[in-house]
C-alpha cells in the first residue's frame, strides 16, 4: 500500500521513465543557484533544461507559490500530476503531464523561454557534477560530498 509520502516520489519516478525514453538525462531533487530544489532537472540531447515539478494533489499545488522562481532555471517548466489531478489548474504556459509509478503521458509541452548561454553552461555544469557526485557515492558512501549546495 501506498503512503501518502510516496506519490511524489512514484510520480516522479513515472516521469523519469519516460522523459528517459525522449532522450533525456534526469536527475531528482536538484538544488539550484537561488535556494529552490527542482524535483526534476532534465538535460536533452539539444542541451535544452526542463524542470519537472511534481505535485501529488490540489491541496500541494495551491500550497505552492514557489514554483515560479524555476523558470529562470530552464527552458520549459511542466508540471506532473496524477490522473486525478484537476488539469485546467495547471497555468497554460507550463507543460502538463499526467503520471503514475511506472510512466507518464506529455499532455502540453510547456512555453519555451531560451536562457542565456552563461545560465545554460551554469545549470549544465551544476548537472554533470551532481551527477557524478551521485555515482561517485554508490561507488563509494564513504566519498566526500562535492555536489554543490
Amino acid at each position: 500500500m501506498t503512503s501518502a509520502r510516496d506519490v511524489p516520489k512514484e510520480l516522479a519516478r513515472g516521469v523519469a521513465r519516460a522523459l528517459a525514453q525522449r532522450g533525456f538525462a534526469i536527475l531528482v531533487e536538484v538544488p539550484l543557484a537561488n535556494g529552490r530544489r527542482a524535483d526534476l532537472l532534465a538535460l536533452g540531447r539539444d542541451g535544452s533544461l526542463l524542470i519537472v515539478e511534481v505535485k501529488s494533489s490540489v491541496a500541494d499545488f495551491r500550497s505552492d507559490r514557489k514554483w515560479p522562481d524555476y523558470r529562470e532555471f530552464c527552458d520549459r517548466l511542466a508540471f506532473a500530476v496524477p490522473a486525478h489531478f484537476p488539469q485546467p489548474l495547471i497555468p497554460e504556459d507550463c507543460g502538463l503531464i499526467v503520471a503514475d509509478p511506472f510512466g507518464a503521458l506529455i499532455l502540453r509541452e510547456g512555453a519555451a523561454r531560451r536562457l542565456a548561454a552563461a545560465r545554460r553552461k551554469a545549470l549544465t555544469l551544476r548537472f554533470a557534477r551532481i551527477a557524478a557526485a551521485r555515482m561517485q557515492r554508490l561507488v563509494d558512501p564513504a566519498a566526500l560530498d562535492p555536489e554543490p549546495d
